[in-house]
This record gives C-alpha cells, structure tokens and sequence, in this order.
C-alpha cells in the first residue's frame, strides 16, 4: 500500500468495518501529492495538490464532514487566467477546498490509528499457499495478508505488479513530471488576484499560499508550478537553476521586479498529474485477492484518488463476504 488519499482511504474504510490492516509508507509521513512542506513555524508551502474540488456526491459528503472537523476550507481565492499580457477572471469557479493549516491535514486525519509502516518501500510480493508476502527494500519479509492493495502512481505500479496483468494497464496510463518552487518574499506582492493559471509560459500555475485560509498571512509565500512541457525538457535540471529560471518568469509574468526572498526551494514532481486517466475506480482479483486503485485509475485528483480507494474496499469487503 501507501500513504496518498487513495491508500488511506481504503485502508480506514477496512479498518472501519473491522479488518486489520497494515499500511506501507516508503516516505516519513502519509500523504503522497497533498503534501505542505514546513520550513519553519512561519512558512509553509503546499507544495503538491494546490486545492480540489467535490463533484461526486458521496464525495461531496465527505468533504462536508471534514469542514465540521475544521480540516478542510473553502478557499475563496481570486482566480484568473494570464495569458501574455491579457489577464481574464475565471468565469467558472467551483468550490476549490483546502486542507487546513496545509493540505496534510487531510492525510493526517484519515491515518489517525491507522497501523503504519513508515519509512518502508515494498519492491516485491508473492502469492503464497498463506497468503501475500511483501519484501522491502533492505530484504525484510512481512507476511501474511489475505489481500493485498497496491495505491501507487501508475508506472510505480506497473513495476510493483510485475508479470501480473494489471501490470500492463498501468503501463497504459502516463504521468506528467512537474517542477514546484517554494518562495517566500520580504513583503507583499501587489496584485489584486491570489492565483492564476498560466498560459503560453514555462509556468502553468501560480499561487500565493498565504491566502489560503488557516495560513499566516502576514507572510508573502507562493508556489510556482510549471507546465508538463518544461517540467519533461527540464527533468533533470539541478534545482538552484530551476528556481533561477522560474523565478525570473514570474518576474516576467507580473511585468515587475520581485522584493527580495527569504526561502527559496525546489521540489521535482516525478508523477505529477494523469494526462490519460481511466475511469474504472479500481482493478481487482478475487482469486488472488489484489486490488489496485489511485487517482490515474478515476479520472485524476483528489476527488478521483478517494473514489479510487473506497472501490477497492469495497472490492475486497464484498470478496470477504461482507455487505456493502
């Protein structure tokens, strides 16, 4: 498994019914794409997801409780588009939601008493006459499990999958790399909008992250995310060069020169976003017991990613015998 919104997802909804389960995280803490990157008690950046919208109903309710909890917020932002010098307001705004002080909360939320493996990445599995065995990377076996879900970016999961047939549709399914800087300015940036998609440029999104509700907003921190396009030409970049280069296209964007910084950082998204999703929910074999799901398999995004991981519960309660 893992620790991203699909992952967590259908591990509570299991643990919720009465299953026990295990949860591997290769990374230090859950949460996958809707990730906040703290570098001190003053500055946050979410880094990854920006926001997300619920059109599903059952999502819908979902995401109503987490407002009741105080975990999640409606972000009320001004957004427009920019495309050379032509700044248009965007005509369709849904509710777009945040997590609240960052958008880890939510991953913090669903892992709450959760059994978790952190710090453990899970390069093999067997189907034994017991039951799935996962090894990990430093050769540790950890058996037995009845079922098994694999919550992965596609191409993670195609390799993960090996010669099983679900390996071969997640190699259908591509993911798009994207850049993010992180930065935060000496004081305020003035513009009368809080974020922007960007057209016709290296960047594709921009966001100031201190609007955000739950933020501190006395501090100037945006996000800077470019296009699939630079991000692919521009992989391997070192991130001093990458910041340099992305900064100097804000400047250009806002057709002014940037106050001075004070944090700078880059971070490189290998499996950013699914140019190609499908829209099964989730693979599942009930004679071997293995469920696939994420975002890449439900049309993309958070929304996509939770409906991904309540299929795969279900799959495996229905094959247990449970009612659903």
């Amino acid at each position: 498994n893992r620790g991203g919104v699909s992952g967590l997802i259908a591990a509570r909804t299991l643990k919720e019914h009465g299953h026990d389960i295990t949860l591997f995280e290769k990374s230090r803490a859950p949460g996958g794409r809707t990730a906040t990157r703290r570098t001190d008690p003053e500055l946050s950046f979410d880094h990854g997801a920006q926001y997300f919208t619920a059109r599903d109903p059952e999502f819908f309710k979902q995401v109503q409780s987490w407002i009741a909890l105080g975990i999640v917020a409606d972000w009320s932002a001004r957004i427009v588009k920019i495309e050379g010098n032509r700044l248009e307001e965007k005509s369709d705004q849904p509710h777009r939601y945040v997590g609240v002080p960052g958008m880890t909360a939510i991953a913090r939320y669903l892992s709450i008493e959760l059994p978790m493996c952190l710090e453990t990445k899970i390069v093999k599995f067997a189907r034994t006459s017991e039951g799935w065995e996962l090894t990990d990377d430093t050769g540790r076996i950890h058996r037995s499990f009845d079922k098994l879900i694999v919550a992965l970016p596609a191409p993670q999961a195609a390799v993960l999958l090996g010669d099983h047939a679900f390996a071969a549709q997640a190699l259908g399914v591509p993911m798009t790399p994207c850049w993010a800087v992180m930065v935060a300015f000496e004081r305020r940036i003035e513009v009368t909008w809080d974020c922007a998609f960007v057209h016709a440029s290296p960047l594709g999104w921009v966001a100031r992250n201190s609007s955000k509700p739950g933020r501190n907003s006395r501090n100037e921190c945006w996000v800077l995310h470019a296009t699939t396009d630079w991000s692919v030409a521009n992989l391997n970049l070192e991130r001093q060069h990458v910041v340099a280069a992305l900064l100097k296209e804000f400047s250009t964007l806002l057709e002014c020169a940037l106050p001075s910084t004070i944090h700078l950082e880059a971070h490189r998204w290998l499996y950013s976003a699914t140019p190609m999703p499908h829209d099964r929910l989730t693979l599942f074999d009930p004679v071997a017991g293995l469920a696939v799901c994420g975002d890449w398999l439900a049309g993309g995004r958070v929304e996509g990613a939770f409906r991904s991981g309540v299929a795969a519960a279900d799959c495996i309660q229905r094959s247990a015998g449970f009612v659903v």
